[in-house]
């Protein structure tokens, strides 16, 4: 198994309001790396954790657990949220699907 794919774990901070203009800020993103093992979900996985099939589901694996909290993962130029965690002893396993 490679880990060769850069996912970046997103943490997305508000941007503040500003009274005098009645805007707010842009919001900031803060990115953490890693590399990960990336893949298709298999048939049997998408049917336990969606119920049916679905597209743009990806598995991500990464080698060591995840300990920052982050609000979402993008790989290349593509948004995913997390639906389905599962630690293993020294590896995690996460269950991504595309933001629309």
């Amino acid at each position: 198994m490679r880990y060769d794919v850069p996912i970046h774990f997103q943490k997305v901070f508000q941007g503040e309001y500003n009274p005098q203009t009645g805007n707010y800020a842009e919001d900031e993103i803060e990115e953490n790396t890693c590399f990960a093992l990336v893949s298709e979900t298999q048939t049997e996985m998408l049917k336990l954790v969606y119920g049916n099939l679905r597209q743009g589901s990806l598995t991500v694996q990464v080698q060591n657990h995840i300990c920052e909290p982050f609000d979402r993962i993008r790989i290349g130029e593509k948004l995913y949220t997390v639906d389905f965690i599962r630690k293993l002893r020294t590896k995690q396993v996460l269950v991504l699907s595309e933001v629309q």
